[in-house]
């Protein structure tokens, strides 16, 4: 109760606030905030829900999920199979070592036999009906058309120089080939060489005390009736350049050699 107009308070008394009036005021206070964030919230448009992308993301997922449980199976079967087949697979079999390739040795060429050492006039049978023998004037034979000679002493052979010389008749079913060979000391082998290309050896004949020269003969079979035999010296020649008035030599070459291969001299 208000004092009456113009008297005094008494000392040690506050006026009170009137409590129903405030709690007025507090609740339209809250009725206006509320009012406000009312119409806020209403003032919001939320966005649609993007349902189709989830669904989207949801089916992938579980896509993956499927797909690594597929693989996690897999995985387990094919474990025992593979270590199944690790212990009874069969070791593989052995490489056999290559057998080596047996080659024969190249057979060697015979040792040329020595020269035969001759008596002055000794004769040796060079073929059927043939005989060769040696003087000191030089180199005979004999063929049932005759006998013939040729001279060392003559000058037509140079006994300075390493060379051979042949002459070539037939005999019977076969062709005697007989010559020189001469200026040298280490003559050990005379070998002559078909149109063919068969290679024959001769055998060598010598006079004691006279070894710078020699005699050689051979036979050979009687050459095709297209070929005939060359005139002396012309050897594979015959036929071309100044021997064009030869015929052609069934005879390649005659070729002398020392004892350790080497080449003395070639009669073409």
């Amino acid at each position: 109760m208000n004092p009456p107009s113009g008297t005094t308070p008494q000392p040690g008394t506050t006026p009170q606030p009137d409590d129903t009036h405030c709690g007025v005021q507090r609740r339209g206070y809250d009725d206006v905030l509320r009012a406000a964030l009312a119409d806020a919230a209403n003032a919001v448009r939320p966005s649609p829900v993007p349902l189709a992308a989830i669904e989207r993301s949801g089916r992938a997922r579980r896509r993956r999920g499927n797909a690594a449980l597929v693989v996690a199976g897999c995985g387990l079967l094919l474990g025992p199979l593979a270590v199944v087949l690790a212990r009874t697979a069969p070791p593989p079999d052995p490489v056999p070592p290559p057998v080596p390739v047996l080659t024969a040795p190249p057979t060697p060429s015979p040792a040329p036999a020595p020269a035969r050492v001759m008596r002055p006039g000794e004769r040796v049978k060079a073929a059927p009906g043939a005989e060769v023998w040696l003087t000191e004037e030089g180199k005979h034979w004999s063929t049932p058309e005759g006998e013939q000679f040729r001279s060392v002493t003559d000058g037509n052979l140079d006994l300075t120089t390493p060379g051979v010389s042949r002459q070539s008749e037939p005999v019977g079913n076969r062709y005697l080939h007989s010559g020189i060979y001469y200026g040298t000391r280490d003559a050990a082998r005379v070998e002559i060489t078909t149109a063919t290309g068969r290679v024959v050896r001769a055998k060598l004949l010598e006079l004691a005390g006279r070894p710078d020269w020699g005699v050689w003969y051979a036979t050979t079979e009687t050459p095709p009736d297209a070929t005939v035999m060359g005139r002396e010296g012309a050897g594979a020649q015959a036929g071309t350049g100044e021997n064009a008035d030869a015929p052609t030599d069934f005879i390649r070459r005659v070729t002398l050699y020392d004892a350790a291969g080497e080449v003395l001299a070639i009669l073409p």
